[in-house]
């Protein structure tokens, strides 16, 4: 392993001790005994079970309880190497075996293995195998083999010897009662049982996850190679970052030179006429271009919790400016293209997103433009022995192994063939929690850059990626550790988890926070940048960025990067990737499009004064108003947004000269984009530019009392706010509405028919008001419409009244 391998790591040495009590009809306790483990076990379960052995005739076991346990750490003789090499060792064997018995053959060879089944308990035991079929086998045995036996709960080692027998006969009784399950989950011997179903499905599970791991990671050697990456970047932090200093210090003597180059790259803030080159590019190439979304994060500093059900939400979930983050992401697509999704079974990531989808009918974009493939969970780790960590018994704390994993998740489930089948030849890759990603030509340059010039990748760490998928199918689909980018055992994060005895943990490397720390491993997504190297004979100063595979482009950082990625603490001062943060950072967006419009509108300022007062105000434009912001401000024209105001725009169609808004307007259309039509298949596919709502504002003055700025129960980033008055435009099917030379002062709803226009002007005695039908000929096109047209590298409107 690379000996820069980032690892954070500290070592803690509190201790922990578990009380036993065993209940029985003839229990040989009388009373509490204390017991040492050298690991946390867990274990609660009640059963009516009878065992009988040489030593025990007809002993019933009808209950175990446990109380918490205190952390001891591994014997100061532990040694990493040794176990690395006696893993590295049966990992090779296992390589080279042609079949499955073959390799349990392997396994039971494995010393770990004998020492385990070296107990006079194994006939009993034998009976567990014997339940399980050769696949589940193998599995098991891969975990006793990998050092990990209390997540079975069945490691002899766990307590002294005086008890030992007992509770393995407890663990028995619970092999015996899944023995007598029917086919219905029944228990056809002993109805009277009391042991929880749950059981049986931790087992079922655990059994899943761990064929996950044996599958994805088989690059490195499966449930094996797995924990010989952990232990390696454990015992690489342990015994090499106290020689890391003398060692850089030796190096720096060896080396000619030492130097660190910034890379070099286009500022699309500075350059702005390749910039638009550049977005141009983009939007020739969409044809070409997919969506690529890693979405199996768990996102745990979010703490999104379901009010009614009281279920841990993932990111995508995050309600944010009135709709979910997933939704967030749709909207900013202007075509129908190719979608991948990432998901993974934490939090019900898989199913809540495939809801959400089914729900809101694919986005009116089909089924078939979306993929949606799961990433397996990874076993959280003691950052102390690399043990995993484990709730109950069957259930080890399992957490999403990072983005990177979707490379060679997108080999193994056939997505870059999909891409490929449906013309892609590159990609666009967002996280979901930036919400910023595609402001202005962001994204589009990028892509284009990307397409124009055939390269591989763009490297960094902005949440935004391009990639070529050909390039990145090869690196998917290498069958060693190149298809996992960058692994890390990423212990930044604190791992909160709940035992069977309902007490929390949290485990992480913060010196004073938390008491045991803890990590898993996981690939970082950006890291695919590593295998596209190019490499020349001579040291290179210049002129080489042209004919490199990556390549790097710049712009202002809140039009590229700002996340919602944890939850604000009360008494937090910073905003940093929270979602009021990335709120603000959204608002400043619109005040850069706008103020070059003559518009006048407050600034915004620093963060304090947000944590302080809120917003100034809130502007919220549907991203179909323009792919770009040059075409963006093309449709607005002069006139004022006054502090304490509100302006949300969902329309394409639109057109605002001269107006000025003191109080909230919010027009919404139910067709922003297009009207929908059904497809052969029954779906409800979007037609672009058909029949859209359109609105028009002329010389207009909108006065009213507005956003209640008071209410404490406001959450601005949510849009989720309380008004006193508000002018709101709804409009249905194509409907259209246009307001000229007016006041609109009050509390005010328009809404407009399907097929109709309502226009509202002065008079002698007040507001006219005029509905009238579209004229038929106009129906799809509406009454007017935007032309757009290329001049050199700018997009230019022409406004088209019929």
């Amino acid at each position: 392993m690379s000996s820069t391998t980032p690892i954070l790591h500290q070592n803690n040495h509190h201790q922990h001790r578990l009380l036993f009590s065993f209940t029985s009809k003839t229990t040989p306790f009388h009373s509490l005994h204390s017991l040492h483990f050298k690991r946390k076990p867990l274990l609660s379960f009640s059963s009516s079970y009878s065992a009988s052995s040489s030593s025990q005739q007809h002993q019933s076991i009808t209950r175990v309880s446990t109380a918490p346990v205190e952390y001891a750490p591994p014997p100061p003789d532990f040694n990493f190497h040794q176990e690395i090499s006696r893993l590295k060792k049966l990992r090779s064997r296992l390589a080279v075996s042609q079949s499955l018995s073959h390799k349990l053959s392997v396994l039971d060879s494995d010393s770990r293995l004998k020492n385990f089944f070296n107990d006079k308990h194994s006939n009993y035991f034998a009976r567990v195998l014997a339940s399980l079929n050769l696949d589940q086998l193998f599995l098991i045995k891969c975990v006793i083999a990998a050092g990990q036996e209390h997540v079975l709960n069945l490691e002899p080692e766990y307590v002294e010897s005086e008890a030992r027998s007992d509770i393995k006969s407890a663990l028995y009784a619970l092999v015996e009662f899944i023995d007598r399950l029917d086919v219905n989950g029944r228990n056809s011997e002993a109805k009277d049982a009391v042991l929880e179903i749950e059981q049986v499905k931790d087992l079922n599970k655990l059994l899943k996850t761990l064929a996950e791991i044996e599958q994805f990671y088989d690059c490195v050697g499966g449930i094996i190679g797995y924990q010989v990456e952990v232990l390696e970047l454990l015992a690489q932090s342990k015994f090499e970052r106290k020689t890391t200093k003398s060692q850089h210090v030796h190096e720096s003597m060896e080396c000619q030179f030492l130097e660190i180059h910034v890379p070099s790259g286009l500022d699309l803030s500075q350059n702005t006429e390749y910039a638009a080159q550049a977005a141009l590019w983009g939007i020739e190439g969409l044809p070409e271009l997919g969506e690529i979304y890693p979405l199996g994060g768990s996102a745990d500093r979010l703490g999104l919790v379901d009010h009614e059900t009281g279920e841990c939400l993932p990111a995508a979930m995050l309600p944010y400016c009135g709709r979910t983050l997933l939704e967030g992401l749709i909207r900013d697509l202007q075509c129908i293209t190719p979608v991948a999704i990432m998901t993974s079974s934490a939090k019900n990531n898989h199913e809540r997103i495939t809801s959400l989808c089914e729900r809101l009918r694919w986005f009116g974009r089909g089924q078939s433009s979306f993929q949606l493939f799961e990433q397996p969970l990874v076993p959280a780790v003691d950052a102390e022995d690399g043990q995993w960590l484990v709730m109950r018994p069957f259930a080890p704390v399992c957490k999403p192994g990072g983005h990177g994993a979707i490379w060679k998740l997108a080999h193994d489930k056939g997505i870059f063939k999909w891409f490929h089948d449906n013309g892609r030849k590159g990609a666009t890759v967002r996280q979901v929690s930036n919400v910023v990603a595609a402001t202005d030509l962001t994204l589009l340059a990028l892509a284009g850059i990307g397409l124009h010039h055939g390269k591989a990748d763009f490297p960094a760490n902005t949440n935004i990626l391009y990639v070529d998928l050909a390039s990145a199918e090869l690196v998917g689909s290498s069958e060693n550790e190149r298809s996992l980018p960058g692994m890390v055992l990423n212990t930044k994060k604190p791992i909160v988890y709940m035992d069977n005895f309902g007490d929390t943990h949290s485990k992480c490397l913060c010196l004073f926070a938390c008491s045991v720390p803890g990590g898993r491993l996981e690939c970082t997504m950006q890291n695919i940048a590593d295998n596209f190297l190019n490499t020349y004979s001579s040291r290179c100063y210049k002129g080489v960025e042209d004919d490199l595979d990556t390549f790097m482009v710049y712009n202002e950082r809140r039009r590229v990067t700002s996340s919602a990625k944890k939850k604000r603490k009360h008494a937090d001062m910073s905003l940093h990737q929270t979602p009021e943060g990335s709120f603000l950072d959204i608002l400043r967006n619109a005040y850069d499009i706008l103020s070059q419009c003559d518009i006048k509108l407050p600034e915004i300022e620093g963060n304090d004064k947000y944590i302080d007062d809120g917003p100034p105000y809130l502007i919220l434009l549907h991203p179909a108003l323009g792919l770009l912001w040059e075409v963006t401000r093309q449709k607005f024209k002069g006139g004022s947004v006054s502090k304490g105001s509100e302006l949300q725009i969902e329309v394409a169609e639109f057109l605002w000269r001269n107006v000025q808004l003191d109080g909230s307007l919010i027009i919404v259309a139910e067709n922003v984009m297009g009207s929908t039509r059904i497809a052969d298949n029954g779906e409800s596919i979007l037609q672009y530019g058909h029949r859209c709502g359109r609105c028009k504002l002329n010389n207009v003055k909108v006065l009213n009392k507005g956003i209640d700025w008071d209410c404490g129960d406001n959450t601005y980033w949510k849009h989720d706010v309380q008004w006193f008055e508000a002018l709101k435009v709804i409009l249905h099917g194509n409907a259209e509405f246009e307001a000229s030379d007016v006041t609109l002062q009050g509390n005010h709803v328009f809404e407009v028919p399907d097929g109709h226009k309502l226009k509202i002007t002065s008079g002698n005695s007040g507001l006219v008001v005029q509905l009238d039908p579209i004229e038929q000929n106009m129906m799809d096109t509406g009454s007017w419409h935007w032309n757009y047209k290329i001049n050199g590298s700018h997009i230019v409107l022409e406004l088209v009244e019929l």
